[in-house]
């Protein structure tokens, strides 16, 4: 399973406090949309997840604004998402995907903070079962879902490229992009939500 795989990029020590400040907003915008995620009609079973998925994020995001010495600003409304299971199951999964391979970069640099990479992979795999279900189950969530995957894709590369507009990464920008473009397509694709790029549709 790729969520369980190392990345075999090791960033140079003086990217830490970049990758930190990232991590600070990118843990706040996670808690915000999975706090809005829990308001809409999902199955029990996955607001239950999103409950403890909450005090998750809630700790790691401390712990990024003890480290920083600073909280991130946040906005009084909530973040929309979809309203619809399928194409919400998609959003939180590929975002969960993205911060798995920042936090392997992270964990590379800080050992100190694996346990927040262990938080990633359970997410991941959490998501990545429900998304698995939802393609096994109805024809239209199932499509639904697939839409959905190519939509957030078509808009993955602008949010990786915001991640990494610091010019500490200037070096090594390329290769990290291509290792994390590629490392949350191959999840979409192993799950089904995405399929190869010669069989794609235009």
């Amino acid at each position: 399973m790729s969520s369980v795989r190392t990345t075999s990029i090791r960033l140079p020590p003086e990217c830490e406090p970049a990758l930190l400040e990232r991590f600070l907003k990118a843990e706040a915008m996670a808690l915000r949309t999975v706090r809005s995620a829990q308001l809409q009609g999902v199955p029990p079973n996955v607001y239950a997840f999103l409950r403890k998925h909450e005090e998750d994020e809630q700790q790691h995001l401390a712990q990024f604004e003890t480290m920083i010495g600073r909280q991130p600003r946040l906005r009084e409304r909530l973040p929309s998402v979809p309203r619809q299971w399928p194409a919400l199951a998609v959003q939180i999964y590929g975002y969960e995907s993205l911060g798995l391979e920042f936090a392997r970069l992270l964990v590379a640099l800080r050992p100190d903070l694996s346990s927040i990479l262990e938080d990633e992979v359970v997410h991941v795999r959490f998501f990545e079962h429900e998304v698995r279900r939802i393609l096994m189950g109805a024809d239209e969530a199932a499509e639904q879902a697939r839409v959905s995957a190519h939509a957030w894709w078509r808009k993955l590369p602008r949010t990786v490229a915001r991640y990494l507009d610091a010019a500490v990464f200037d070096p090594l920008r390329h290769l990290l992009t291509e290792k994390v473009l590629g490392a949350v397509e191959q999840q979409f694709i192993m799950t089904g939500l995405l399929a190869k790029q010669g069989e794609r549709r235009a």
